[in-house]
């Protein structure tokens, strides 16, 4: 049995509106025609059910009622009770990898499933044959901490690590050109920092890469479904990314994306029944004579998925990939900007030092601010604002849930500590 073939087509209601569909967890076919949401339909309040003022989507962004629903329906089915409708799938993962694929302009063979993305990155440089290696990989001090920890353990084992460093907030593509010498073998970069939302040029920093033979790796986590992003376009090697941020998923589940010319490069680091093309066995009374025989699939579930996957997270991405795709990144990219830029112009001042790059369109904007979390942390529990907030440090991510009532709010309450 194919675990991955469509599930038989559902008589559905189609949206009305995208704001009235979400309570609904009405799920259609990728690639049918929608209804494009505008900007005139955020805030997308009536999407959610969120207490209090929550501008943390960086953290970990709020489920909507359609994926809630959702995940209804696939529970449902998991108690058998046979209260969803019959035909349907809650097991059924190509369309909704496939709406991963549009959202990032690739082919949906170009998508493997991961638990999360530093399991991705992970096993993009097994695949690589990097750990235990003297390859030279460059990085810089904005990569994910995870991954930083990742590649300075690599690198006791003798990778030749490069950690580009900072200036004004910004890492520069100077810095990265001088960094990327002839013989380096990899590049890994966050599209999007996650502690201050600077985003890196990614077409620029391809071209300046392939232009020394190295290959590209991208953490998309804080950029996927926040910011556009087109691999076609930037000609990026390889990203991951997990559900639960932008993409409005939940934890246990991921993508990997693996550009399609460079999948036969690349070797099998872990083994599982999820690479399994055939498989014969000889062990009934009714089998022909003769020894264990398999073949191994040659796509991306072949090089890289190997068991079972977190399906409440698939299902919820069931809801929330359709809306992402029929809203649009762009849109969603616009409306928010008006808070980002308000945040970047007013709050600066001798107590609230920026660390996002003036002009920042990312979802992320940070300041620091000495004993953040013990003199602004109390304040903003009472007035039941939530965003993250760190020893020296704060960090605000507004969605399309939020209006510039939330950021005046949070601004008020920030500027009288």
């Amino acid at each position: 049995m194919n675990q991955d073939a469509s599930s038989r087509k559902l008589s559905r209601k189609k949206f009305v509106s995208l704001l009235a569909a979400a309570p609904l967890g009405l799920h259609m076919q990728y690639g049918a025609t929608d209804p494009k949401a505008t900007v005139g339909s955020f805030p997308a309040k009536d999407a959610f059910s969120i207490k209090g003022t929550y501008m943390n989507a960086a953290y970990t962004h709020p489920m909507s009622k359609g994926s809630f629903n959702e995940i209804s329906k696939f529970l449902n089915q998991r108690m058998m009770n046979r209260q969803e409708p019959e035909g349907y799938d809650g097991f059924e993962r190509a369309s909704v990898s496939a709406g991963f694929a549009k959202l990032i302009n690739a082919a949906p063979d170009e998508i493997a499933w991961v638990p999360s993305t530093m399991v991705g990155e992970n096993l993009l440089l097994a695949a690589l044959s990097l750990p235990g290696s003297k390859e030279r990989v460059v990085t810089d001090a904005f990569h994910f901490h995870g991954s930083l920890f990742m590649y300075s353990q690599l690198a006791k084992q003798g990778l030749n690590l490069v950690v580009v460093k900072q200036h004004d907030n910004k890492i520069d593509l100077n810095d990265l050109d001088k960094a990327i010498k002839p013989g380096t073998r990899l590049v890994a970069i966050s599209l999007v920092a996650a502690a201050t939302g600077f985003q890196h040029d990614l077409k620029k920093v391809c071209e300046l890469a392939h232009a020394r033979g190295a290959l590209v790796y991208a953490d998309i986590i804080q950029a996927a479904g926040a910011v556009p992003i087109d691999v076609k376009e930037s000609n990026v090697d390889f990203c991951a990314c997990a559900t639960y941020k932008w993409l409005m998923g939940d934890f246990g589940i991921g993508f990997l994306y693996v550009r399609k010319d460079l999948l036969p490069t690349l070797k099998r680091s872990l083994i599982g029944f999820r690479q399994i093309k055939t498989f014969t066995e000889h062990i009934t009374p009714f089998d022909p004579p003769g020894e264990m025989e398999s073949v191994s699939l040659e796509n991306m579930t072949g090089h890289f998925e190997v068991g079972t996957f977190a399906n409440e997270g698939i299902a919820a991405l069931r809801y929330s990939l359709q809306y992402l795709n029929s809203v649009g990144v762009p849109a969603i990219q616009q409306y928010r900007q008006p808070m980002i830029d308000k945040l970047l112009r007013t709050l600066p001042d001798e107590k609230f030092i920026p660390l996002t790059p003036p002009g920042s369109v990312s979802s992320i904007v940070s300041f620091a601010y000495r004993n953040a979390l013990a003199v602004l942390k109390p304040k903003l529990d009472a007035a039941d604002i939530n965003i993250s907030v760190y020893e020296n440090m704060i960090r605000i991510s507004p969605s399309f849930y939020n209006d510039m009532n939330d950021t005046d709010k949070l601004i008020e309450i920030l500027k009288s500590a």
